[in-house]
């Protein structure tokens, strides 16, 4: 792979490039596909992938293609060059310097096809015997082998393996003809040490699809509180890093937050950050698009903002520090309440796992759908909700957070708490 990523960068310095980064990739992933309980599909899919990016003067190109084998390679760096000579100047782009060089291996043996197939066997006959009103309308897992090097001409040279195994269920809870709404969750998985109806919030989010096969409605409209669970991780944790602290928002000088770097934005309840390193997470990357080793990074510390979610194009161009992280891999630090307690203090709200409803704009005005969702009364958890409208700011919520939870869920790829936000508007009929 060294070879081949080292091959494509020489051929777009020759093609006349003035600073140029390649990353080459070879995968496989071997999947099983279940539907109404049955196995239907094996498959097994190899994918090679060369993304490339040529700078001239300022100028940008990038071209990705799906072969690996030396023509077509030159000709890719070619077009990526003529690309680059045919558009506008831009001083922000560049690419990493030389800092460090590294090789890491994540892989642990040959991939354990054979105990994939037994987990998902497995998973089937425990969701029928132990949870027979729940149908499974669709479920997959795979086992993921990636391999991959990370070049550029000032250079920096990145080398990674990994091996990792993922599933995600699609369910409903069924009686008769009742249904509830549908619901899916999945996980990636180091090994397959453990069974997959115990990954994360699953099981629970599958015994509360059989509570809501007969919701109610909220019959009028009041103003309180949301538990936030692990699994509406979009919610509150992406629209952060979506609309106010990343590239796209900070360039375009939408996000409310460009200038409160080192000020309150949050109760002191919160610490949100990028924790790629986690142990428990499994899928992540050790090199950054821009060629920069990533790192552990606290976007929000005790409620103050600590650091934007830059590249190195995006503090380029806005003079912020850049952030050299993989911001998916997200982490909120534990709190210091049971989530018992948490429940108990709740006088009227909803415990919210699902939410469905356009991106917040700049002001942070969030409005959807609770789905998925139960009613809290007087500190209990009581009936499962229909799709229910609930509308907050997020800028407002954040600063008014009740609690966090000690109790952490992992899926791999996150590792987050229950959250409480007071001041939400929920709306009846």
């Amino acid at each position: 792979m060294k070879d081949i990523a080292n091959y494509a960068l020489d051929a777009l310095k020759k093609a006349g490039a003035d600073k140029a980064l390649c990353s080459a990739e070879k995968g496989r992933t071997d999947e099983f596909n279940i539907e109404a309980n049955t196995f239907t599909l094996l498959r097994t899919t190899f994918t090679d992938s060369l993304h490339l990016k040529a700078l001239v003067g300022g100028r940008k190109g990038v071209t990705v293609i799906n072969k690996l084998d030396f023509a077509s390679i030159v000709e890719a760096a070619q077009n990526c060059v003529a690309l680059a000579k045919s558009s506008e100047p831009d001083e922000a782009e560049d690419i990493a310097p030389l800092v460090e060089n590294m090789d890491f291996d994540f892989t642990d043996g040959e991939p354990d096809i054979t105990g994939l197939f037994n987990r998902s066997k497995e998973y089937l006959e425990q969701v029928r015997d132990e949870l027979p009103k729940i149908m499974i309308e669709g479920f997959s897992s795979s086992c993921s082998s990636k391999k991959g090097v990370y070049v550029n001409s000032n250079g920096v040279c990145f080398a990674e393996k990994r091996n990792y195994y993922s599933f995600n269920s699609m369910f409903v809870g069924k009686d008769g003809e009742k249904s509830s709404s549908f619901n899916y969750d999945g996980a990636v998985l180091k090994d397959m040490g453990a069974r997959f109806i115990d990954s994360g919030m699953h099981r629970q989010l599958l015994e509360e699809a059989e509570k809501s096969i007969n919701p109610r409605s909220v019959d009028e409209k009041f103003t309180g509180k949301i538990i936030v669970t692990p699994a509406c991780a979009d919610l509150i944790w992406e629209t952060i890093l979506q609309n106010f602290i990343s590239d796209r928002p900070m360039i375009e000088g939408t996000s409310r937050w460009k200038d409160a770097l080192g000020t309150q934005v949050a109760s002191d309840k919160l610490t949100f950050r990028a924790a790629p390193h986690h142990p428990q997470i499994i899928r992540g990357h050790q090199c950054t698009q821009d060629g920069f080793r990533i790192q552990d990074i606290d976007f929000i510390k005790d409620g103050i903002l600590k650091s934007f979610a830059l590249s190195l194009y995006g503090a380029n161009k806005t003079g912020k520090p850049l952030v050299p992280t993989a911001s998916y891999n997200m982490e909120v630090l534990a709190g210091d309440t049971p989530l018992d307690e948490i429940i108990k203090s709740v006088d009227r709200g909803i415990l919210l796992n699902r939410f469905s409803g356009g991106s917040p704009g700049a002001s942070g005005d969030i409005s959807g759908v609770a789905k998925n969702s139960f009613l809290i009364l007087d500190g209990n958890i009581s009936d499962a909700l229909q799709e229910t409208m609930i509308s907050f700011n997020i800028l407002d919520a954040l600063k008014n957070i009740t609690a966090i939870s000690q109790e952490r869920v992992t899926n791999g790829q996150t590792v987050l708490p229950w959250c409480c936000l007071d001041g939400i508007t929920v709306s009846g009929k």
